[in-house]
Order: structure tokens, then C-alpha cells, then sequence
């Protein structure tokens, strides 16, 4: 299928790894011109800014100042914006919400929520005058399934679908369309890193990692196709929602989660 991205600029948050890597990979094969936002590089980054039109900008998103800069390489560079891919987020396995601190509380909000309020401030002008813009947020399903083990990514997920809603309704008669995506569990580093959720999965089922996240996950989590979804799915969604086939597509926030949410 044709997604008529050729010679489009993007800026991807959160782009060195899973879904961000996965979104700037697709994005760089369909021609677009991709700037990739991230804290620290990875080799496989580094591969498609060696063979593809990639921009690594390493930058702080936590920082007002760091989205800035990103947006402002982007538009130096290429002259231009056409997409934004909100990615970039944090999450850390919790025992307790009464063992939280306003630290920590503030660090997931700033790289989960304020990133995407940030970057967008800074890009909203450029993709106004492109007059054919597209915001995509990855969100969560936690947004709308909040779970205490990650209560403060939950609450920082619920907050960018509601601002994803908020700006599709501003911006729409400006030629900005504003969408979401919210996956359920994706076999990325979240999930698949040391001490990350798998591996506190297996601890708590008494299996293997790996085990966890192909059968534990699935089987106790409802997933009704039965496996966990990859991240280049995600990617995959992202594009469509990006390109001139969605062109009437605003304000949405589509799931991608194997069936694991059963009410509307």
C-alpha cells in the first residue's frame, strides 16, 4: 500500500529503542525525511542514520528546553515539519503507591506526559503551516486499565489521551490531525530489559522471562489473540495514522492489544 509519505519530515521521540526505533525504521523506508529524539543513541539507530535520511538529536525530553531543541533541529535541518511522533515515555515496576515520592511522581509525568505537551507546543506552529500536520501519541492502554504496579505511568498515559483529544478539537481547522494509539503489552525493552516487567513477572509466576511474556502475560492479562503484540505493529498503525490515507482521522485513540480490553 502506498502511504504517500515520501519527502515528509517527522520528528520521533523516544527513538533509539521499541516502538520509537520500530516507528523511525518503517518512516525512514517509506522516504521520510525522520529526525529521531533521544537521550543516548543505540546501534541499531545508528544503523538506519547510516543508511536512511535519520537525524540523531541526542536531548533531554524531560526538559522544556530539550523538546524545544528537537523541534528546532528538525525545522533547521529540513525546513520544514510535517509529523510528530509523541513515543517517548518512562515506567518503573511499583510495590506501592504509598511508597512513590513527589520525585518520583515528577520524573515519569516530565518524560511521560509534559515531553509530548512540550514538544508539541514547539511543533504545533511548523505543522500549522504545512497545512497538512499529523500528530500521533502513543499512549496506553493503562490510560483507560489503570494498574497499580505502574500507577504513575497510568496517570501520566490518562493525561496525554486526554490532551491528545484536547488538541485534535483545537487544531483540526488548522489542518492538524491529532491522534492516539494505545497498545497493551509490546514485546520492547519495557518489557524485556533486566528487571523489567517481564522479569518481575517471572519472579512473582516462578518462570522464566521469556515464559512470562509468551504465555504468562497473554493467559493473565485476557489477551484474546494470545500473544503479546511486536513493536513494528505499532510502527505499522503509526504510519497509516501519519499519512494522507487518514486524512479524516482526528481525535481517535486506537487500541492495538490483541483483544485485552473487552468494553468500549
Amino acid at each position: 500500500m502506498e502511504l504517500h509519505l515520501e519527502d515528509k519530515v517527522a520528528v520521533v521521540t523516544g527513538a533509539s529503542k521499541g516502538i520509537g526505533l520500530a516507528v523511525v525504521e518503517q518512516l525512514a523506508k517509506e522516504g521520510v525525511k525522520v529526525v529521531a529524539g533521544s537521550r543516548t543513541s543505540t546501534p541499531e539507530l545508528d544503523a538506519l542514520a547510516a543508511s536512511h535520511d535519520v537525524t540523531i538529536v541526542s536531548v533531554d525530553l524531560s526538559t522544556s528546553a530539550g523538546a524545544e531543541a528537537l523541534v528546532q533541529h528538525a525545522v533547521d535541518r529540513h525546513q520544514r515539519l510535517d509529523i510528530l511522533v509523541n513515543n517517548v515515555g518512562a515506567a518503573e515496576p511499583r510495590e506501592s503507591f504509598l511508597k512513590l515520592s513527589d520525585a518520583d511522581w515528577r520524573r515519569i509525568f516530565d518524560v511521560t506526559f509534559f515531553s509530548a505537551v512540550w514538544v508539541s507546543r514547539a511543533a504545533l506552529p511548523h505543522l500549522v503551516a504545512a497545512d497538512s500536520g499529523a500528530i500521533v501519541n502513543i499512549s496506553s492502554i493503562n490510560a483507560r486499565l489503570p494498574f497499580p504496579g505502574v500507577v504513575d505511568y497510568s496517570a501520566a498515559k490518562a493525561a496525554l489521551t486526554n490532551l491528545n483529544k484536547s488538541l485534535s478539537e483545537e487544531f483540526a481547522s488548522q489542518g492538524v490531525r491529532v491522534n492516539a494509539i494505545a497498545p497493551g503489552p509490546v514485546r520492547t525493552p519495557f518489557w524485556t530489559a533486566p528487571g523489567g516487567f517481564a522479569d518481575v513477572t517471572a519472579a512473582a509466576a516462578g518462570t522464566t522471562a521469556k515464559e512470562a511474556i509468551d504465555v504468562v502475560v497473554p493467559e493473565s492479562m485476557g489477551i484474546t489473540s494470545g500473544r503479546v503484540t511486536e513493536a513494528h505493529e505499532v510502527a505499522a498503525l503509526t504510519l497509516f495514522l501519519a499519512s494522507p490515507l487518514a486524512a479524516n482521522i482526528t481525535g481517535t485513540e486506537t487500541l492495538i492489544d490483541g483483544g485485552q480490553t473487552k468494553t468500549l
